[in-house]
């Protein structure tokens, strides 16, 4: 029995390591995919997109909070993994100005969505994704994206694929730091 456990390990660790090679080479082929980077600088564009509890969220309502924005697939496995992160990150540093957005970008209907992400614990908004709304972001043909956005409503960093939890961390830090 202990050897059967040792080998699922070694085989999840193999397939963990590939995963995050495989996605980090994603930032290297974006312009493959038509996508072009968000300008560190730049202000991020405003939305409208429904929330899985049927409210219309606007980017503008968080206007004065350091904002992370995750565009995320529910058949996406590295995105359970950031979104557990993402809801830590929440927890933590919500009292201090940071508001986690969960974008939904794949065809999955608005009950599945909601349901996945209150399997994963997951309190923050989920928003139903628009192409336009990620376009306005630069393109999100490649999932997972997410986007930091400071209190000045300046984006700080675009990040596409799995990032580790420190590098999130930083990120998260920065946008914080950032105010009008």
């Amino acid at each position: 029995m202990k050897r059967a456990s040792i080998v699922v390990m070694v085989i999840a660790v193999g397939i963990t390591a590939l995963l995050v090679l495989k996605l980090r080479s994603f930032e290297a082929r974006r312009a493959s995919f038509g996508e072009t980077p968000c300008i560190r600088g730049q202000t991020a564009p405003d939305f409208a997109l429904e929330s899985v509890d049927g409210r219309i969220v606007h980017f503008s309502d968080f206007r004065g909070k350091a904002v992370l924005m995750h565009f995320w697939g529910t058949s996406w496995l590295p995105c359970r993994v950031e979104m557990q992160w993402f809801e830590q990150m929440h927890n933590q540093y919500g009292p201090q100005g940071l508001q986690v957005l969960g974008i939904a970008m794949d065809n999955a209907d608005k009950k599945d969505i909601a349901e996945f992400a209150s399997d994963l614990g997951v309190d923050y908004p989920i928003l139903l994704g628009k192409e336009s709304v990620g376009d306005s972001y630069g393109g999100v043909r490649v999932l997972p994206v997410t986007v930091y956005v400071g209190r000045d409503g300046k984006i700080v960093e675009k990040v596409f694929g799995v990032k580790g939890h420190d590098e999130i961390e930083a990120e998260v830090r920065k946008a914080l730091t950032r105010r009008r």
